[in-house]
């Protein structure tokens, strides 16, 4: 009996255990199953927070570059003798102001009005052949885009075209356009990068003064032909998110444009380009929108020694401008992109000439007073007033509150 009760217990003590392992076994399954489903299902948000970040968060993607534009660089006589020193040229202290400003831009843009010569063979109005050291004195102010077509460009002929070209071809970190030294040189037009966005500039020059330029050896200076800019325009608009002309145009001292300017613009807005800044006529000219073209016809001097002129043009001469703009690029989710140029401002500036202490000096109109320019209120509104002429929401910056 005592024998059959210890079998029995044994019996029940072996099923117990049996039982116990069976429930272990049945417990961790479960438990294995509802873990990978949670994990699973963490995955699965993860991945779609990932999907959700990418669309929401990073699109649409915008990059910027801000540009600043200006006029004519028209080395006179006496612009080079007030500049002489000891050892060459100092041009620097005649732009410290514009410098100040230049400095706050990625990208900076003037017209290369007259070629450079060498030491002994200076020359002047009306063929010229100048001192590099204005250059240096512009590229040291933070330009770094330049404009080689004028129609000055051929005044010494091809020496001088290739004097002025091997000058910036020295140069780092700027982009030039409008001469070149073989048509291999002019087809292989540079493109820049800013900020993830792509950018190039073509430059023209309705002629050469009566100067021809060898049918051989039509690259040295780029002659505008609606075909030649056609063919350059289309070579490089899909290369490009930023295209810019520069149009050396219209008749001096005429601050109306022609029907020829006209007709040139809409070609040039037809085609895609982004902005067209012209120049040549030495003064002031309007500025428009044509479409999703932005028209500069004409940002005046520079600098220069056209106040000598003052009888007989009054202040167009030295009447310039800064054009100031913001370049937007944005990249949408469906992969498209769309270029716009915002924040459009334009500062006066006028070239103030000292024949006492012999210098020159560009100042900004927001800097300006009576010292420099008698009655410079009522010279601001009237050239205000012509770049305002086709478009009155152009953004002139005010005169400095007194």
């Amino acid at each position: 009996m005592v024998k059959l009760k210890k079998k029995v217990k044994k019996k029940l003590k072996r099923l117990l255990t049996l039982v116990v392992f069976l429930l272990v076994i049945v417990g961790a399954s479960l438990y294995y199953k509802e873990f990978n489903q949670n994990e699973a299902s963490n995955n699965e948000k993860y991945e779609n927070t990932k999907e959700n970040d990418s669309s929401k968060d990073n699109y649409p993607k915008n990059y910027s570059f801000s540009l600043l534009a200006t006029g004519d660089g028209l080395i006179h006589n006496n612009v080079a003798l007030y500049a002489q020193t000891n050892n060459g040229y100092d041009f620097k202290p005649f732009i410290t102001d514009i410098k100040e400003i230049v400095k706050n831009f990625d990208i900076a843009y003037y017209n290369q009005e007259t070629p450079f010569g060498s030491p002994g063979n200076y020359t002047y109005y009306p063929t010229f052949s100048v001192p590099s050291e204005y250059g240096d004195a512009m590229l040291d102010a933070g330009f770094n885009m330049i404009s080689l077509a004028s129609n000055h460009s051929f005044d010494k002929g091809e020496n001088g075209v290739l004097n002025t070209l091997n000058y910036f071809k020295n140069q780092d970190n700027i982009m030039y356009n409008g001469i070149a030294s073989s048509y291999e040189e002019q087809n292989n037009i540079q493109i820049k990068e800013k900020n993830n966005i792509t950018y190039a500039l073509l430059s023209y020059t309705y002629g050469t003064n009566g100067l021809n330029v060898p049918s051989n050896k039509s690259y040295l200076v780029n002659v505008f032909d609606k075909e030649k800019a056609k063919n350059d325009i289309l070579a490089l608009r899909d290369k490009v998110d930023f295209l810019i002309v520069a149009m050396h145009w219209g008749v001096e001292y005429n601050q109306d444009i022609t029907a020829e300017q006209k007709d040139q613009a809409n070609f040039l807005a037809d085609l895609g380009v982004d902005l067209v800044i012209g120049n040549h006529s030495h003064c002031l000219e309007p500025i428009e929108w044509i479409d999703d073209t932005l028209v500069i016809y004409s940002l005046g001097n520079f600098i220069s020694n056209q106040i000598d002129l003052y009888s007989s043009i009054g202040y167009k001469g030295v009447i310039g401008a800064l054009a100031m703009m913001d370049v937007k690029k944005t990249i949408n989710a469906d992969a498209s992109k769309d270029i716009n140029i915002n924040n459009l401002r334009i500062e006066l500036i006028y070239t103030y000439k000292n024949t006492q202490e012999k210098y020159y000096k560009i100042i900004p109109f927001s800097k300006l007073n009576n010292d420099y320019l008698k009655n410079y209120e009522n010279v601001y509104e009237q050239y205000k007033n012509v770049i305002l002429k086709f478009d009155k929401t152009i953004n002139v910056l005010p005169l400095k509150a007194t």
